[in-house]
Formats: C-alpha cells, sequence, structure tokens
C-alpha cells in the first residue's frame, strides 16, 4: 500500500509537541514493516536548510480559491523516508514556530498556509496528480491538514481514502466565513454536516465530518471525547462517527530514547545495569546548580507550562513537595504568567528547585536519566510521551489517570506489574498525596527497583501501532 502522511510539523527539524515526533517515527516504522509511506510537509526554513538540494518534482497548479502555485520539492530523510517539501517562501519561509508570530500570536493567514497544505494533500491523492506515485491512503494530522479529507471529498473522480488522526481535539482551526471562498470550497460545504462549526470554519471539524476513518493517540482519549465533558463542542459528532473512530497509542523513538546509548548522557545505563542512573543524577544536579544530595528524591518536570498539563496544580503544590524533602527540576515554556511563577518559586528555593524557561532536547535527555521521579499531572492528555521516555529510563511518572497516561502507567499499588504512580481527581490534594507516595516508595531500594524493572521491560516501540494503521489503512 502507498500511503502519503501529510503533516505540519515533523522532527527533528520542526517540532512543537508530539505531533512532530509522531509525523518522524511512524513513517520509518511502516517502511519497516513493508509500506511505502511518503512524508508531506512544508519547507520551512530548517527543512530547506537541512536538504538543499532538494529536487523539483511539480508545481501543483489550479488549486482553486486564493491558493497560490507552490512547487513540490524531494528529499530523503537520513532513516530513508522520501519527503515532499511544499515550497512556498511566502507562506512558509518564516523563522520560529510554524504557527506564530514573533509576539506570539497565530499568524492571520494560517488559513491559507495550511489551507494550502491540505489541497496539495488532497492534490497528490486525486487524478489531478502529475507524479507517477499515488498514494492508496491520505493520512492526514491534527486540525493543519483535517482540511485535505474535505477536499477529497468534494473532489471528482478517483480519489484515495482519508484517515484523520487527531492529535489533540484542543485545537481546531477555526476561521470566518470568508475563508471558505479563498479556500476554494464549494457553497454545499457550509453546512451543520460539513465544514461549518457554529459560524465559523473548522479545519478540525472538516477532518472528522469527511474523513473515511479517524484515529486517535490512545484508546482512553478515543472514549474520553466522545463524552460532552471533554468532547469540546465535538462530542456530537465524534458520537455520530464512533464507528469510525478508533484509538491508536502512540509509541516512541527507542533509537533517540535509549538509556543504553543516549550521547546525551553523562553515563549510560540500562535494565540490569543501574549504576550510571545515579552518575546522571549527581551530573544534572551539579549542571542545574542544586545540593549534590543522593539522600533526596529528585523530581522532574518537562512540559509545556500551561493548565492543560496541570502545571498549576504542581505549582501550588511544589513548596510542599520540597519539604519532605526533595528537589524539583522543570524544563518548559508556556503561559507568562506561569513562567514568572515558577521562575520566582526557584528564586527562593535556589539549593531544592531548578526551572529552565525554554526547551533543550539535550537537557530534556539528562533529566530523564537523572530525576528520580517524571511528574505529570495532565488535566487531559491525548497520549504523551514524557511518561514513556520516563518508563524506558527508569523513572517511575506520576500521572493522572487520562488519555495516554492512564494507558501506559501502572499504579505501584498492583505488585506484578506496576510501574509508576497514578491519581485521579485534578485537584492539589490528590496530586501531592501521589507525589508523597512516590516519594515513600522511592525510599525502599527493593520495591524501587521493581518499578523500575517493570517500566524499562514495557515495549514502547513504533511496531505495535505500526501494525495496527496497517490493519486500518487495509480495511479502507
Amino acid at each position: 500500500m502507498k500511503v502519503l502522511f501529510a503533516t505540519s510539523e515533523l522532527a527533528p527539524w520542526v517540532k512543537t509537541g508530539g505531533l512532530g515526533d509522531v509525523a518522524g517515527a511512524l513513517p520509518a516504522a511502516l517502511r519497516a514493516l513493508g509500506m511505502d509511506v511518503r512524508v508531506l510537509v512544508p519547507a520551512y526554513p530548517a527543512l530547506l536548510e537541512a536538504f538543499p538540494d532538494a529536487e523539483e518534482i511539480a508545481q501543483p497548479h489550479w488549486l482553486g480559491g486564493l491558493l497560490p502555485t507552490p512547487k513540490l520539492k524531494q528529499a530523503l530523510a537520513p532513516d530513508g523516508t522520501p519527503l515532499l517539501l511544499l515550497d512556498y517562501p511566502h507562506y512558509f519561509d518564516r523563522p520560529g514556530n510554524p504557527y506564530l508570530g514573533p509576539e506570539g500570536r497565530s499568524w492571520l493567514d494560517n488559513h491559507l498556509r495550511f489551507g494550502l497544505l491540505s489541497r496539495v494533500a488532497a492534490w497528490l491523492g486525486s487524478e489531478a496528480s502529475t507524479l507517477d506515485w499515488q498514494p492508496d491512503i491520505v493520512h492526514c494530522h491534527d486540525w493543519q491538514t483535517g482540511l485535505a479529507a474535505a477536499y477529497l471529498h468534494y473532489l471528482p473522480g478517483r480519489r484515495a481514502k482519508s484517515l484523520f488522526t487527531l492529535h489533540n481535539l484542543a485545537f481546531q482551526g477555526l476561521f470566518d466565513h470568508a475563508s471558505l471562498f479563498e479556500l476554494g470550497l464549494p457553497d454545499a460545504a457550509w453546512q451543520i454536516d460539513g465544514v461549518e462549526f457554529y459560524g465559523y470554519l473548522s479545519f478540525l471539524k472538516a477532518g472528522l465530518q469527511h474523513a473515511d476513518a479517524i484515529t486517535t493517540v490512545s484508546p482512553s482519549y478515543a472514549r474520553e471525547i466522545q463524552t460532552d465533558a471533554e468532547g469540546m463542542g465535538m462530542a456530537g459528532l465524534l458520537r455520530h462517527r464512533a464507528e469510525n473512530l478508533s484509538g491508536i497509542l502512540n509509541g516512541i523513538d527507542t533509537h533517540t530514547w535509549n538509556p543504553a546509548t543516549d550521547h546525551h548522557l553523562h553515563q549510560t545505563y540500562g535494565a540490569r545495569h543501574m549504576d550510571g542512573k545515579a552518575a546522571n543524577k549527581a551530573s544534572l544536579q551539579e549542571e542545574l546548580g542544586l545540593e549534590r544530595r543522593a539522600d533526596l528524591p529528585l523530581f522532574a518536570v518537562v512540559s509545556r507550562l500551561t493548565e492543560q498539563k496541570g502545571l498549576d496544580l504542581l505549582l501550588a503544590v511544589a513548596p510542599q513537595l520540597l519539604k519532605l524533602p526533595a528537589q524539583l527540576v522543570v524544563l518548559g515554556s508556556g503561559e507568562h504568567s506561569m513562567e514568572h511563577s515558577w521562575t520566582a518559586l526557584a528564586q527562593k528555593h535556589k539549593s531544592r528547585c531548578a526551572v529552565t524557561i525554554g526547551f533543550d532536547e539535550a537537557l530534556a535527555h539528562r533529566i530523564e536519566a537523572g530525576a528520580d521521579i517524571f511528574a505529570m499531572p495532565s488535566r487531559f492528555e491525548p497520549c504523551g510521551l514524557n511518561q514513556m521516555y520516563s518508563l524506558r529510563y527508569g523513572t517511575p511518572p506520576v500521572v493522572r489517570a487520562t488519555g495516554g497516561l492512564a494507558d501506559t502507567v501502572v499504579d505501584a499499588a498492583d505488585e506484578k506489574h506496576g510501574n509508576g504512580f497514578v491519581f485521579g481527581p485534578a485537584t492539589t490534594d490528590a496530586l501531592l498525596l501521589a507525589l508523597q507516595r512516590a516519594a515513600t516508595a522511592w525510599r525502599d531500594p527493593k520495591r524501587w527497583r521493581l518499578l523500575q524493572k517493570h517500566g524499562m521491560a514495557r515495549d514502547s516501540s513504533w511496531a505495535h501501532a505500526a501494525r495496527q494503521y496497517i490493519e486500518l489503512y487495509g480495511k479502507l
């Protein structure tokens, strides 16, 4: 089968979250199982710099509305995955975050930028394509490519089947009515069973409404988003399409995230030889200016600093956590007020708390290896990747029972399978109790070693998810 991945992010070149990681790893896993997969992604500066010799192979034209004629270039990723780079500098030659301008606000032409990405994905999956290679499946990801399913629905003639993967229901791609004409969509699309959503054009709804099948990134999240409480206005549509909706749990890149070979670490280690973990803890404490204390549990966070991630809850209980006693390291960026509050906490507790605002991939690896316990108190979490990195690095996570966190972390109360600590309500009391349970367990070496063993033995590779996607492609 021939599969076109359409994505607005592609790790390691362009990444704001889990979408970039998935688009960077899943195609290679599918190719390893015999699929012919190519990835369509905007030609952002980082990608043009990485592939300066990318060859032009097409100029998709007559795309409708105000959509321009871009160039399509071809390159080969280091893992052998063919890349199709959508080159239109006026839309994509912009520094920094792919969605936001310098002031942190969405680009005003995002509907055209990602409308073009969606339209070219549909062009490649239709009879209009001039390429010799034509996909059987167009696999779209999140709102930025949701419109591809709508374009395929309205295009005449033979077309590829469409699969829409929902990574986060919170981001819906909402634009005004005038966008319908600008994007070249027919008037018939502006209706309740089309792309209209409470007076707006929704890229996300277009994908949910028109894709031949829908997946999301964990079985629990697939169930949660069909409830009115978690459905963010889309629950009715998702329940209507329940027969076409499934949850496939993400994997992680087990080559990049492997404590036995990770070149970012002070010392590598593995499940049978854990001495290196203590060395990484001491090195991390020194790097971040903390007291070198082997006798204190070191908690860690690598996350966007937002309420969705529950970082306001952790901030509220952090003073009590540090008094256990314990240490805490935080790496991330997000809401400015939260960044300020976390920085202020670190200034007040310099020997016990270190906060780094921003993102540093190498530091993220060292934190996973050096920390004793990882905290992910998310209010909702479609899948989550850091809890799987933590399990692989022998760093039992404390998580809320939601989405992919609930599907990957088993509470320590289960002596046969426990690999972390799970709490229910999104409250400070429930979170603090879970953190205290983790700190208590850490002081019992035999019990702690068993939790680490269970976590490190878990298969978090993409192989299982890839087989599930291949089965779904076959059904389509």
